[in-house]
């Protein structure tokens, strides 16, 4: 039978409970990985029904797209894949990525963000803290330069020529550090080696003391529509330990995020 909610033994015995609804999800609950073939008098035994009504439940299924017939026994059927779809499709974005990411930051034993451009800005949408970086408390929400963010040289990575163009326009770079980069052309061929190598790493360009790597997630036409970082404490061997140890975790937990993310979900993610 399928899972009670609190209280619903009592919901149960009143007008708006549909009897015949419950017995129906019981029929499709009885199937699992362990019995992916059931006959009638086996839905009968697991859902608790007399056989004629687990025989009118699953006839009314297998109408529908629900159950098929495989000779004396039956299985779930295609469609049963939509009810688990429209699941997911209703999840954000950030509720279906944060195991992944929270699996990553335990990884790496640093902190994980996700983020998108908005105007000149990233915005924090996802944040898993791990070990303390920078001298402000990042949460959802908070916004950071895009032209030295690696999490932005990403995101800018994703636009147009023209796209990118306009937006060097707006530009107004602040040496942030002595590190930071503020040459506009030099910024456009950061944002094209980007494109190319399919990652950034920033290196004290943002904050002192602190390197960033980030990757981007893509939609179902291959754009990108947000991108995620691991940031990290400066040493010497910092560069080599991001691109060579972090990197593939990275890129690992973003293939798995757009694995299992509706492509909907990459594409309406907005600041």
């Amino acid at each position: 039978m399928p899972r009670k909610a609190e209280g619903s033994d009592q919901f149960e015995d009143g007008g708006d409970y549909v009897q015949s609804l419950a017995r129906g999800l019981s029929v499709l609950s009885a199937f699992g990985r362990d019995r992916n073939r059931l006959g009638l008098a086996d839905i009968a035994t697991r859902t608790g029904l007399s056989r004629a009504a687990a025989r009118r439940l699953v006839l009314t299924l297998q109408h529908l797209g629900y159950v098929r017939a495989v000779g004396r026994e039956f299985m779930l059927g295609p469609r049963v894949l939509e009810l688990g779809f429209g699941y997911l499709g209703s999840l954000n974005l950030t509720d279906l990525a944060q195991p992944l990411m929270e699996d990553l930051a335990r990884k790496v034993r640093q902190s994980s963000s996700m983020a998108v451009l908005d105007g000149q800005s990233i915005v924090y949408v996802l944040r898993v803290p791990g070990q303390r970086v920078m001298s402000v408390n990042l949460g959802v929400g908070a916004r950071l330069p895009a032209f030295c963010a690696a999490m932005g040289r990403v995101l800018l990575s994703g636009l147009d020529d023209a796209e990118l163009d306009a937006w060097l326009a707006q530009c107004k770079p602040t040496r942030l550090t002595p590190h930071t980069q503020t040459d506009l052309r030099r910024l456009r061929g950061i944002v094209t080696d980007v494109r190319m190598q399919g990652y950034a790493y920033v290196e004290q360009e943002l904050e002192l003391g602190l390197c960033s790597i980030a990757v981007p997630l893509r939609n179902a036409q291959g754009r990108i529509a947000t991108a995620i970082n691991v940031s990290m404490p400066y040493h010497p061997d910092a560069a080599r330990h991001a691109i060579e140890n972090v990197l593939p975790q990275l890129e690992q937990t973003a293939q798995a995020i757009e694995g299992c993310v509706p492509a909907n979900r990459l594409q309406a993610v907005t600041a």
